[in-house]
């Protein structure tokens, strides 16, 4: 089984991108994609059996392929990634990346890579996190204000433009847990948002 696994952190970022790249890394193998997985806005930092690819690495098999855009797609921190590749390694399944252009195998130059690829990533994500609470900072020593103003309100909600959904689902008898669960918010979203129309 060959799985194309894409991972991004917000919504803003783009899925396809990702896609393209797995399925021209897939063809310079000369391997066809059998299912892709996806985790879609949500943090590398969670566990792998908090996403998708819990369920990848519970069913992998030897022989099987993982295809990913980096190897950072995997996870956030160090011993994470290292931790996923000693599985991938131990069924004998291989983890390729397109912008890494790593190949996962059961060699001592794969292990020192991924340590490498791994090390670098979080360091990299180590020093952005430092320098932007450096930058927050020096704004707020000069006064600046971070953020928005205390008891301003949000000029958009999440459910604009959803407002004849509601309208009809609650028209047709539906409870505002039913509809929060169709348009995947809490029962305090819908409240708030019906409150505040």
């Amino acid at each position: 089984m060959v799985y194309g696994y894409i991972r991004v952190s917000t919504d803003k970022q783009d899925c396809e991108n990702q896609k393209l790249g797995i399925d021209a890394k897939a063809r310079v193998l000369g391997i066809t994609i059998d299912k892709y997985v996806e985790d879609a806005g949500i943090s590398g930092v969670k566990s792998p059996n908090e996403r998708a690819l819990g369920g990848v690495l519970r069913k992998l098999q030897r022989g099987d392929i993982i295809i990913c855009s980096e190897i950072s797609r995997l996870g956030r921190k160090l011993f994470m990634i290292m931790g996923i590749l000693e599985h991938c390694m131990k069924v004998g399944a291989k983890v390729y990346t397109v912008k890494d252009n790593y190949e996962l195998g059961d060699n001592i130059q794969s292990k020192v890579l991924a340590f490498a690829f791994a090390l670098s990533a979080e360091i990299e994500r180590d020093l952005i996190s430092q320098r932007t609470k450096e930058a927050m900072a020096r704004r707020r020593a000069c006064g600046l204000y971070i953020g928005r103003k205390l008891g301003a309100r949000n000029l958009h909600h999440k459910l604009d433009g959803k407002e004849d959904i509601i309208k009809s689902m609650l028209s047709q008898g539906h409870s505002r847990r039913q509809i929060a669960k169709k348009l995947k918010v809490s029962p305090t979203t819908i409240n708030t948002f019906l409150n505040k129309t």
